[in-house]
């Protein structure tokens, strides 16, 4: 059964490695990295953390929580979650959805918080 699994985008191996449909989910572009050497369908900065809550939770881990709160009320607020929700639960019919993502810390980060949102929705 298809399933949203998350790949570090730094991690290029693993991405070009996986199969599915694969969708960028950051604001900004990965720093350092060329858009030849990330292999993605779909880059969905339209849905990613505003400005302003990236740069407040700033990637410390004893905001998490609250930037996870945050982060689900601007989702809730973006006129496309619905579309993005309806495409994603389309692909899943027939394949993989792979969430790429920059952080670091691939516990606390905003695809993690993307991804659960999504699974809950799809259930």
């Amino acid at each position: 059964m298809p399933q949203i699994k998350l790949i570090r985008a730094y991690d290029q191996a693993a991405v070009k490695r996986a199969s599915g449909y694969k969708i960028l989910v950051d604001r900004l572009w990965p720093r350092g990295l060329a858009k030849a050497d990330l292999p993605y369908q779909w880059w969905l900065k339209e849905l990613a953390p505003s400005s302003e809550l990236r740069k407040w939770f700033n990637h410390q881990d004893e905001r998490y929580p609250e930037f996870k709160q945050r982060y689900l009320a601007e989702i809730a607020a973006n006129p496309l979650s619905a579309a993005v929700l309806d495409f994603i639960s389309l692909c899943l019919q027939s394949e993989d959805v792979i969430l790429i993502y920059g952080a670091k810390n691939k516990q606390h980060n905003q695809a993690v918080v993307l991804k659960a949102w999504l699974e809950q929705k799809l259930e």
